[in-house]
C-alpha cells in the first residue's frame, strides 16, 4: 500500500505540475477558455466574464503549486483535499462539456495536447481515484526534506510562478504551441491532417473590401501583420509603437497591414486619430487571439512562415 501511494503521489504530481505549467506559459489561453465556459451558450454566468483572467491566474497557479507541494509531501491533508476538490470541479466541467457537446476543447493541457472531452473526462476519472487514493492514505505522505524546507520550496515556486504570469502578460507566452509559434508555416498548417481532423490553421483570411488577400500576402518574402483583434479592447499606449514599427517596415521594403475583426468604419477612425501608415484587413477574431496573445501586437512572415513575434511593448526589438 505504501508503494501504490507513493506512485499515485508522483503521478498525480506530476500531472498537475505538467497540466499548471503548459497553461502557465500562456495564461491568456486559459482566460479565453474561461470566458468560453462563462458564455450564455455554456454556463449562463456572463457576469463572471470580466474576471476570466484572475480566475485563470488562480486556477493555473493553484494547479501547479498543488503539484509540487504534493511532491515534495508539504501540508499534506490540506493539498490532498484541495487536490481532490479541484479534481471535482474539472470532473463536472468536463463531464458537462462531453454530455452536452458545449466546449469540445477543455484546455486542461493548454494547447500542447489536445483531447477530446469524453478523453479528457475519463482521465480525470483515473485521476480522482488516485486522489482518493491518496485521501485514505494521507498518513504515508510524508515531507522528502525536513525542517521548514518544504515550506521554503513551496514558498519560492509561489513566488516564481507569479512573477512567470507578470513577464507573460506583459510579453508574450514562454512557449508557443500554437500553428502560428515562430518557425511555423500557415500555409503548411492549412493541410488537412490524413486522418481527415480539422487543418492546424482554419479561417485564415485577410480580407479587404473586395477579396482575401492571405493568398497574395503568403507568398510574399516582407510581409508586417498588425492585430488589433478587437480596438475596444486594445491597449490605446501601443498605437504609437506600432505606428513607429510600421513606419520602419515600410521604408525597408515590407507590406504593412493592421489585420482585425472590428468594424471597418471604426478602424478607419483609428487609422486617422492615431495616423497609422497602414490600412486594415478583416479576419475572424477567435483566430486574430490564436495568432499571437496581444492586442496590438505584430507578426512578421517570409513566404508564410512566422519569422516573428511581439508585443506591442517590445516591437523595438524586431530586426527588419
Amino acid at each position: 500500500m505504501k508503494f501504490l501511494v507513493q506512485l499515485a503521489r508522483i503521478i498525480v504530481g506530476a500531472l498537475f505540475i505538467f497540466s499548471g505549467f503548459v497553461k502557465l506559459v500562456d495564461p491568456i489561453g486559459s482566460k479565453y477558455k474561461f470566458q468560453e465556459y462563462f458564455s450564455e451558450d455554456v454556463l449562463n454566468l456572463e457576469f463572471l466574464i470580466p474576471y476570466a483572467l484572475p480566475f485563470a491566474i488562480i486556477l493555473i497557479v493553484a494547479e501547479i503549486l498543488l503539484g509540487v507541494m504534493i511532491l515534495i509531501g508539504y501540508k499534506s491533508k490540506l493539498t490532498v483535499w484541495s487536490l481532490f476538490l479541484l479534481t471535482l470541479i474539472f470532473l463536472f466541467l468536463t463531464w458537462y462539456s462531453a454530455y452536452y457537446n458545449k466546449v469540445t476543447d477543455c484546455g486542461c493541457f493548454g494547447d500542447a495536447i489536445k483531447l477530446s472531452t469524453w478523453e479528457t473526462f475519463y482521465k480525470n476519472i483515473i485521476l480522482i481515484g488516485l486522489i482518493i487514493v491518496l485521501l485514505l492514505k494521507v498518513a504515508f505522505i510524508k515531507p522528502i526534506f525536513k525542517g521548514k524546507t518544504p515550506m521554503i520550496i513551496t514558498f519560492l515556486s509561489l513566488a516564481l510562478f507569479l512573477f512567470t504570469v507578470k513577464h507573460v502578460l506583459t510579453h508574450l507566452p514562454l512557449i508557443d504551441f500554437r500553428a502560428y509559434a515562430i518557425g511555423k508555416n500557415i500555409p503548411e498548417g492549412m493541410v488537412f491532417p490524413a486522418d481527415g481532423s480539422i487543418a492546424p490553421v482554419h479561417d485564415f483570411m485577410l480580407e479587404d473590401a473586395q477579396a482575401d488577400l492571405a493568398p497574395e500576402l503568403l507568398r510574399q518574402e516582407k510581409v508586417m501583420l498588425v492585430i488589433v483583434y478587437n480596438l475596444d479592447k486594445a491597449d490605446v499606449n501601443g498605437f504609437r509603437a506600432i505606428k513607429e514599427i510600421g513606419i520602419k517596415a515600410k521604408k525597408k521594403g515590407y507590406t504593412v497591414y493592421g489585420v482585425s475583426a472590428s468594424f471597418s468604419d471604426d478602424l478607419v477612425l483609428a487609422k486617422e486619430k492615431y495616423n497609422l501608415p497602414f490600412d486594415f484587413l478583416f479576419c475572424d477574431e477567435t483566430t486574430l487571439k490564436t495568432m499571437i496573445r496581444a492586442n496590438p501586437g505584430v507578426i512578421i512572415l517570409n513566404k508564410g512562415t512566422v519569422v516573428e513575434k511581439k508585443n506591442w511593448v517590445d516591437v523595438e526589438e524586431i530586426e527588419l
